[in-house]
C-alpha cells in the first residue's frame, strides 16, 4: 500500500470549521470534528488549516446531537470523538483496497458508534434517549468517501460547474418527499415535520443502515458538512454564492464562518455548523 500511496499524487486540502448556538438554543448541541491520520497516529486538526494528502488520510465529520438536558451535546461529541478510534484501525482496511470494503468500514464505524450511544442512554439516565446525527468524509489521495445517517449534509461544488449537489440523503420523510418531487425546496423548508428523523444513532434505533458513497475529487472542488441549523436560513443558491464569491476565491476567507454568520442573519432558531474542505 505504501508503494501504492506513493505513486499517487498528493492533494492539498485546505479547511474551515466554524460552530454557533444560535439565536434561541441554550445550549450548542452540534460538534464538528477534523483529523489527520494513519495506522500509528492521529492528529486532531484545528478549526482551520492546510494539508497533503500522501501518506497520510484526512476525516472531517459533523453532529448534531439529539435528548433530554445535556444528551444532545454528549451524544454528538462522542459521535465525533469515536472516529478517533475507529479510523485510524480502519486504515489498514483501506491498504487491502478500500475501493472494494469501504461500505463495510463505514458500516462496522457507524454501527459501533451507535452501539455506543445506546449503551450510554440504556447506563446513565442523564442520557437517556440520546441520539445523534453523523456525516462523515473520508479523503485518501484519490477518492472522498463518505457515510451519513440523520438530516446534516454533504455538499458537492465541483470546480467544473455552478451548481452544487446535496451527496446525502435527508434521513426525514421530508427529505423523501422532496426526493421524489412531492414537494418543491422551499416547502420542504416550512413543513411543519421537517426535523423528524426516521433514522439516527442512538435512541431506540435498532439497526443503522448509514448511506455511503465516493466521489473523485480534483482541485478547486469544495465539498461542505453542515448540520441541518445552516441550512433553515440558506437555499442552495445562497450556498453557491457565498462559496464562489470574490472573497471566497481568496485563499485565506474563512468559508465557514461566512456561511454561519449568513445563516444567523437570515435565521438562527437552531445550532449552526459549517465545515468547508476545498481541494487546493
Amino acid at each position: 500500500m505504501d508503494h501504492h500511496r506513493q505513486a499517487q499524487a498528493s492533494r492539498g486540502l485546505q479547511w474551515f470549521g466554524k460552530t454557533d448556538r444560535g439565536r434561541v438554543r441554550p445550549n450548542n448541541e452540534d460538534a464538528f470534528l477534523g483529523l489527520q491520520f494513519d495506522p500509528r497516529e492521529v492528529h486532531h486538526l484545528g478549526a482551520a488549516g492546510e494539508g497533503r494528502t500522501g501518506n497520510l488520510d484526512f476525516a472531517f465529520a459533523v453532529s448534531d446531537g439529539m435528548g433530554g438536558a445535556l444528551a444532545g451535546e454528549h451524544a454528538s461529541r462522542i459521535a465525533v470523538q469515536k472516529i478517533t478510534t475507529l479510523l485510524p484501525r480502519c486504515y489498514l482496511q483501506s491498504a487491502a483496497g478500500l475501493e472494494v470494503g469501504f461500505p463495510d468500514v463505514l458500516q462496522e464505524l457507524f454501527g459501533e458508534v451507535h452501539l455506543e450511544l445506546a449503551r450510554l442512554g440504556r447506563s446513565y439516565e442523564e442520557c437517556a434517549g440520546m441520539e445523534a446525527t453523523l456525516t462523515l468524509c473520508w479523503f485518501t489521495p484519490w477518492r472522498m468517501y463518505f457515510g451519513h445517517i440523520g438530516d446534516s449534509r454533504i455538499y458537492y461544488l465541483p470546480a467544473s460547474a455552478g451548481t452544487i449537489r446535496q451527496l446525502t440523503h435527508d434521513d426525514t420523510h421530508v427529505g423523501w418527499l422532496l426526493r421524489n418531487g412531492k414537494i418543491n425546496e422551499r416547502q420542504a423548508r416550512s413543513h411543519p415535520r421537517r426535523n423528524v428523523l426516521q433514522k439516527a444513532l442512538g435512541g431506540g434505533n435498532q439497526f443503522v443502515d448509514p448511506q455511503v458513497g465516493a466521489v473523485a475529487y480534483q482541485t478547486g472542488d469544495i465539498f461542505l458538512l453542515c448540520t441541518d441549523g445552516l441550512v433553515e436560513g440558506l437555499y442552495d443558491t445562497h450556498l453557491v454564492e457565498l462559496l464562489r464569491s470574490p472573497e471566497a476565491s481568496q485563499l485565506e476567507t474563512n468559508l465557514a464562518e461566512k456561511l454561519v454568520e449568513e445563516s444567523l442573519a437570515r435565521n438562527g432558531r437552531d445550532n449552526i455548523t459549517a465545515l468547508v474542505v476545498r481541494v487546493v
